[in-house]
């Protein structure tokens, strides 16, 4: 509670006569004998509120009149946030608040972190840990104040993503604010684009507009525009597409031969990585029957990049942005080479599973993700690439299984 005491020294002017400079003097005093991140102990009366409130106003007007820039102004600015903070604890008293609140699917969890520096996705305005409860989901990562949570009306945007986990691949769609009926796409907010009563932002992602409460201007990669422009700039987008994003990013869910097949055509980097891809997915079967390379959990080199172990069409958003900085180039070609000498030189097991090319039967012990080396497609064996080109030769294995299947009698038990 401000003592009456404190108030005499911030109005000096009504319990004294004494001169200017000792009044400022003595206010600097403000707050010095109280606590301001106290809790407030029993009931509070409205007295309490109306003399912090006096105190604020006062505080302000000291702050006008003192030197700019001086040491005794910069105290008087940290009273009043102290001040301020006070205020709003009394007109917004702490309630126990349960750990895990559930809410259109969204997991919200007690925060018990006191940092300032987050802001609330809900009322836009700061959340002071310090005094305030605040909440986090577990699954999108929308945090808000308590006292905004049965406020919220935004879907878990995590739930979107396991429903639909596929990206928008038109360039901004955009439909007009015209078909949104001049309102926000998500909370239906008059919107205009001369901002009144409430400024119109374009999401570059969706293409609708959104208010300035749903659209903060945070900004994220494109993926249609990486698809089809080979584009990486970071664009404007709303604060769900942003959440969605950042969720899908990780996601293998872009097929390139299908969606733009002439993007490898142009992008030299791309045709690297698609090689390298399909010399693991070589290297695969040797690692899955290798008991030095299970214990060795060779394949977890990749980390999480497992689809790559999967299949060699499917691209994450995640991908094609290290592709294009350069840095899936340098770690894939690492790994790759980790593989390539655990099969031909570390481990007998594995190189017991090499070629000779039965074609000219000179030459190393081949394997098929060796750069010199044709694979036959129906059986598997490996061949030189000047013996065997484009299976333009007769595969001599298939040539054996062939005849071999015309010299076994048939099975009575096939009639």
């Amino acid at each position: 509670m401000m003592s009456s005491e404190v108030y005499a020294e911030l109005r000096p002017e009504l319990f004294s006569s004494k001169s200017r400079n000792q009044s400022l003097d003595r206010a600097m005093d403000l707050g010095l004998a109280e606590d301001h991140f106290s809790r407030p102990v029993g009931s509070f009366v409205a007295s309490d509120i109306e003399q912090l409130k006096m105190a604020i106003e006062e505080c302000k007007r000291l702050i006008l009149e003192l030197p700019e820039h001086s040491e005794r102004q910069k105290d008087t600015v940290v009273k009043l946030i102290h001040l301020r903070l006070k205020l709003q604890e009394l007109n917004d008293p702490e309630e126990d608040e349960p750990n895990l609140r559930v809410l259109l699917e969204h997991r919200f969890s007690k925060e018990k972190s006191k940092s300032v520096k987050q802001t609330c996705d809900k009322c836009s305005t700061i959340i002071w840990g310090l005094i305030q409860t605040w909440y986090t989901c577990t699954g999108c990562y929308y945090r808000c104040h308590s006292k905004c949570l049965n406020l919220i009306n935004k879907p878990c945007v995590r739930s979107k993503v396991s429903h639909q986990s596929e990206y928008e691949l038109s360039i901004c769609p955009e439909i007009g604010l015209d078909r949104q009926d001049y309102r926000c796409a998500e909370c239906r907010t008059p919107v205009s684009l001369r901002g009144v009563p409430s400024e119109a932002r374009q999401c570059d992602y969706t293409g609708q507009y959104y208010c300035s409460t749903c659209h903060w201007n945070d900004t994220a990669v494109i993926p249609a525009r990486v698809i089809h422009n080979w584009e990486f700039e970071p664009r404007k987008v709303c604060r769900s597409s942003m959440r969605y994003l950042a969720l899908m990013i990780p996601r293998p869910v872009l097929k390139l031969r299908e969606v733009n097949p002439l993007l490898f055509n142009f992008v030299e980097e791309l045709v690297e990585i698609r090689k390298l891809r399909q010399d693991i997915l070589l290297m695969k079967p040797y690692f899955i029957t290798c008991k030095e390379a299970m214990e060795a959990r060779l394949l977890l080199q990749l980390h999480d990049r497992q689809h790559f172990v999967e299949n060699n069409d499917m691209y994450s958003l995640q991908d094609l942005i290290d592709i294009s900085s350069g840095r899936l180039s340098c770690s894939l070609t690492e790994i790759h080479t980790t593989f390539a000498k655990h099969i031909k030189l570390d481990c007998d097991r594995c190189q017991a599973k090499g070629f000779v090319c039965e074609l000219c039967k000179e030459g190393d012990i081949l394997f098929p993700f060796d750069s010199h080396t044709s694979v036959c497609h129906d059986c598997s064996a490996v061949f030189h690439r000047d013996c065997f080109y484009d299976n333009s030769t007769t595969c001599p294995k298939c040539a054996r299984m062939t005849e071999r299947k015309h010299d076994d009698p048939p099975d009575p038990k096939d009639k």
